[in-house]
């Protein structure tokens, strides 16, 4: 019987990359219709492995995919899946971490140049047939060097983020109870606590994975702890910020302004506070695209699925405790 790999759903022009992965290896692909519950259900039913999107992958859906050994995140976020329910089943959960390390961390640090030197007001202000001078823009914009940057979250990305913004002097504060001071400064940056870390920050981005314990890690408490002038990026999860009180924030004049990517829901809804907030750049959770990182995105997936399919290892597991009941494990 043929080895099963059923994409749950995708958004892509084509499947090229997988197909160039799998096919060789007699891998049949399964395109489900996630808009179909009873097809879907057909068709994770026969899957030895799982790519998936965007559609969540809850307890539900796992009790029906008896074969299942893998499922392989479209991503590095993984929230969409029932990561306890996989591994209660044997199924090891992947994803892809390193696909777009370099687009997401300079699409924060553009959000937070173009927030920081008002550049969209300026643009509007122009294209209105106005010509503002400098020192009309309030709040009054300051001189980038010498400002501090505090970064949430210290993996890949972060990293990458603390790398470019130090040729531009400034300061980097990091906080992320899994890493230790000395990996902090051979990135580059100074770890602290969070409380810390807020206060002194004039520029917050966010880098850290969703949970339970970063839900909602940047809220009305936190943000009050911030400068009046700071400027929050988030191009991780949107939970992570609660965007309600972010916007409060805004409105009142208690933060500088704000450069998202992700939201907590998604298109972000019509009459969101954010869409009339000053200062605000809103991007439609593009930071991880390049058509360089969407192939390796894509090829690495299925590179995982086929490390499945020859009963190896994936390699990037984020389930690791799965291992001693994996489903895998005994059919390797």
């Amino acid at each position: 019987m043929a080895f099963v790999c059923v994409i749950t759903d995708h958004n892509y022009a084509s499947l090229d990359p997988e197909e160039r992965v799998l096919r060789p290896l007699g891998i049949r692909i399964v395109v489900a219709d996630s808009k179909d519950p009873e097809r879907r259900r057909a068709a994770l039913a026969q899957a030895d492995a799982v790519l998936s999107q965007l559609v969540p992958i809850d307890a539900g859906v796992i009790r029906e995919m008896p074969r299942c050994l893998a499922i392989v995140r479209y991503g590095v976020g993984f929230d969409s899946v029932d990561v306890a329910a996989a591994t209660d089943a044997g199924i090891c959960v992947a994803n892809v971490p390193d696909y777009g390390t370099q687009e997401v961390a300079l699409h924060a640090l553009t959000l937070l140049l173009v927030v920081h030197r008002r550049i969209a007001h300026y643009d509007v202000e122009v294209r209105r047939g106005g010509w503002p001078r400098g020192p009309e823009v309030r709040p009054p914009i300051h001189r980038l060097s010498g400002r501090t940057l505090g970064i949430i979250g210290l993996g890949r990305i972060g990293k990458a983020l603390a790398g470019y913004a130090a040729p531009l002097g400034l300061h980097v504060l990091a906080y992320d109870p899994y890493v230790t001071r000395g990996a902090a400064m051979n990135a580059g940056a100074v770890l602290v606590d969070y409380q810390t870390l807020l206060r002194q920050s004039d520029f917050v981005s966010c880098h850290t994975p969703l949970n339970e314990a970063t839900r909602h890690l940047l809220g009305e408490p936190e943000l009050r702890l911030m400068k009046r002038d700071a400027i929050v990026v988030n191009t991780s999860r949107g939970p992570v910020v609660d965007t309600i009180a972010l916007a409060a924030a805004l409105r009142d004049g208690r933060l500088g302004g704000a450069g998202l990517d992700v939201f907590e829901d998604e298109p972000l809804p019509a009459d969101h506070p954010l869409r009339s907030t000053a200062n605000t750049i809103l991007t439609p959770h593009v930071a991880w695209y390049s058509e360089e990182a969407q192939e390796t995105l894509k090829r690495s997936a299925a590179e995982e699925v086929a490390r499945v399919a020859r009963g190896e290892w994936p390699r990037s597991v984020v389930n690791p405790e799965v291992r001693s009941k994996a489903r895998l494990r005994a059919r390797a």
